[in-house]
């Protein structure tokens, strides 16, 4: 019963991290908080455990102040993804510039995790760095900027991937822009854009060397989305 209770209280507070007005009306005890939490990032005595600890209480009481320190931990191979953690649920603009600075100057594990938080926080001023990466050297690169273009579902980010399904240099990466699409083809649907969800799934049903899951799966929105069981 009491971790059912801790659940929900958590829940709860996500729920308000989440919430933009929060930005502007933290009580005093959060900005304090807050601050000490800062601190404790950018002690150099502090722990990597401390620190990230401090990363997850900042995914709570976390605001634009928090940002610069955070986004200072992205390049850290220990600390990046309890940074990321601590970005995603902050509902300031500033995260976003952050990390669509940080996608230019990233590689490798380092540069897919922040793709993946892009994809999260569903930012459309990313598509076309997001585009230039479906053709980096880096396989998991590549696929992971397919999702998350996916996942922001803008008509812009689904005609790059339409685009991009021919030129797919390995199987891989052909799936994970199968997958964007299909995102993408929900995400449009759920604004109003049948047409282009419908044009998304038929291109995808249309082709016979997909697998099969993908072209079932395009037949089915198909199918959704012109309103038949």
């Amino acid at each position: 019963m009491f971790m059912t209770i801790g659940y929900a209280l958590l829940g709860s507070s996500l729920l308000l991290a989440a919430d933009k007005s929060l930005s502007q009306t933290v009580p005093p005890e959060g900005k304090q908080a807050e601050a000490r939490l800062i601190a404790v990032l950018q002690s150099a005595d502090t722990s990597q455990k401390d620190k990230a600890d401090a990363c997850r209480q900042l995914a709570i009481v976390g605001t634009k102040q928090a940002v610069p320190v955070l986004a200072g931990l992205l390049a850290d191979e220990k600390l990046s993804h309890m940074a990321r953690y601590a970005l995603e649920p902050i509902p300031d603009p500033a995260v976003d510039d952050a990390l669509r600075d940080a996608l230019g100057k990233l590689k490798g594990r380092l540069l897919v995790g922040v793709i993946v938080s892009v994809g999260v926080r569903r930012d459309a001023q990313a598509v076309p760095a997001l585009v230039k990466l479906l053709e980096d050297p880096d396989s998991d690169v590549a696929q992971a900027a397919a999702r998350a273009l996916g996942s922001i579902g803008t008509l812009e980010a689904a005609k790059a991937l339409r685009a991009a399904l021919g030129k797919a240099a390995d199987a891989d990466r052909q799936l994970a822009i199968c997958e964007g699409l299909l995102r993408a083809a929900e995400n449009l649907a759920a604004k109003g854009d049948r047409d282009s969800a419908r044009g998304i799934y038929d291109q995808l049903a249309a082709l016979p060397k997909l697998p099969r899951h993908v072209r079932t799966a395009a037949l089915q929105g198909k199918l959704t989305v012109s309103g038949k069981q």
